[in-house]
């Protein structure tokens, strides 16, 4: 890599691959060594002093870095701390909800999922019980699904405009590809406080969701309950929608409790 102190043209980053691959390695590289200057870097890094510029630029634009006063030097910055409390906001819910999602999978007799907004889909961190058909960290379409029109539900004007902008994909016979159509239901699941989908997503699945709220007020998730046709018939949906809410207002206080006073 190195040749009498100067780096080869084959260390530098080709692809936009490489490019984060080498600034995932800086935020290490800092977190590991803490304040460091640019040289510092480049030659930890093996690559030009102004790809290791062009890096720092970048994550400072996004505040994952910071100058570390007037040297030159830089340090993880404030970005950082922002995507851990993401994160653990989710690890939060996830393991405040499991207890509940147990019981009510019983109560139930359907498999029942706490899902989270990522990744312009419906996530699911929390799924009981253990099935062969393992949901945990599959992102599902929010169109075709009762936690996902939930997710969908809560959004602003613009987030929801940007959203209904693309094609609504075809899942099966039954799924809502019609913008108009898809707002309508999103202001009944607002208006009822509960989103249902009847074979939206895979046919003869019917599920029922609910919004899960955070401690701000916020929806932090979807709590849903599903099955196929015979155990869950769309006569049962309200009911099953009534049991999911006070559910979902228990993992609210386990989360206050957690938040303290």
């Amino acid at each position: 890599m190195h040749n009498n102190g100067k780096v080869s043209a084959a260390a530098e980053p080709r692809t936009p691959t490489q490019a984060v691959d080498r600034a995932l390695s800086m935020l290490i590289l800092l977190a590991k060594r803490g304040p460091s200057g640019v040289t510092e870097l480049a030659l930890e890094l093996g690559v030009h002093k102004s790809t290791a510029s062009r890096l720092l630029a970048a994550l400072e634009r996004q505040r994952f870095v910071e100058q570390a006063g007037p040297r030159g030097k830089y340090r993880l910055g404030f970005g950082i701390v922002r995507l851990a409390g993401a994160t653990a906001a989710q690890l939060d819910i996830a393991r405040e909800s499991r207890p509940v999602c147990v019981r009510l999978a019983s109560e139930l007799r359907g498999t029942v999922s706490l899902s989270v907004l990522e990744g312009g889909g419906a996530t699911a961190v929390v799924q009981e019980p253990s099935t062969e058909r393992n949901w945990i960290g599959l992102r599902v379409p929010l169109h075709a699904t009762a936690s996902g029109k939930v997710l969908l539900a809560s959004f602003g004007f613009e987030e929801l405009d940007d959203a209904l902008s693309r094609p609504l994909q075809r899942f099966t016979a039954h799924t809502v590809t019609s913008p108009g159509a898809l707002l309508a239901d999103l202001n009944r699941v607002r208006d009822r406080g509960w989103a249902a989908a009847s074979g939206e997503f895979e046919p003869d699945l019917h599920s029922v969701a609910v919004p899960v709220r955070g401690p701000g007020g916020r929806i932090a998730g979807a709590l849903s309950v599903s099955a196929d046709g015979y155990h869950l018939p769309p006569a049962e949906f309200q009911r099953t929608a009534r049991i999911l809410t006070e559910a979902a207002a228990e993992i609210l206080d386990r989360l206050q409790s957690l938040a303290g006073p």
